[in-house]
């Protein structure tokens, strides 16, 4: 059973939405599927360690797949919790991740990208939000507590948002093409389109729950 490490999640959302990396089976570690996330790893020929969901996306004879294939296997049937929260905590709790990777999280459904985006809100998961991403083909999204940071920049990324998704006291954007300083941000606001200087980007904060985009647009995007 591996332990530690990076795990990587796989929920159900559009295959559309998979960076190549993911799409090239190039991306190291172990895979968790969530729901028929599982499935498509399966379709795939990647592995999964375990699956979680109530698999109710799944017909009889897809879940008999996921019975063949996969030893763990984690039946959620607590409304109260998403498939890809239960995931999450597998991988953390059960499983030793150091940091938990989740693909398939964006596009399709708002709601379903919603409660992705906003599970590290949630008291149990987030004193782990600075281990957990959300990767899709244009976005790599994460998560910071209170401190001073510094960002390294992905070669294929031009811009970069900071987003706190709470109230959140003294920010400040060092290096940045736009900057701040100690910024008082009384509620949930999106500071799009900044981009690096160098290689790298410094910020800091005192309170709250700050979400940090790399993003990168589509040729389609360009040329809309």
């Amino acid at each position: 059973m591996p332990r530690g490490g990076t795990f990587n999640l796989l929920v159900g959302g559009p295959k559309a939405n998979w960076p190549e990396e993911l799409v090239g089976k190039k991306i190291v570690g172990p895979w968790i599927g969530v729901d028929r996330g599982t499935l498509r790893l399966i379709d795939h020929n990647i592995q999964p360690v375990a699956a979680v969901g109530d698999f109710d996306s799944l017909q009889a004879t897809e879940l008999q797949r996921v019975r063949r294939n996969v030893k763990d296997i984690r039946s959620k049937s607590d409304q109260d919790f998403t498939d890809t929260q239960v995931a999450v905590k597998v991988a953390l709790t059960d499983y030793g991740a150091e940091r938990v990777d989740i693909y398939g999280a964006t596009g399709g459904r708002l709601d379903h990208f919603l409660a992705n985006l906003f599970l590290v809100l949630d008291p149990q998961y987030k004193r782990y939000a600075g281990r957990i991403r959300l990767i899709d083909k244009q976005n790599t999204i994460t998560f910071y507590l209170p401190g001073h940071y510094t960002v390294q920049k992905e070669p294929d990324k031009n811009y970069l948002a900071f987003v706190p998704l709470t109230p959140i006291d003294h920010l400040t954007l060092i290096n940045e093409k736009y900057t701040l300083h100690d910024e008082p941000i009384p509620y949930p606001i999106s500071f799009a389109s900044n981009e690096f200087v160098g290689e790298s980007g410094e910020f800091r904060f005192d309170t709250g729950l700050l979400c940090v985009i790399q993003s990168k647009d589509t040729y389609e995007a360009r040329h809309e």
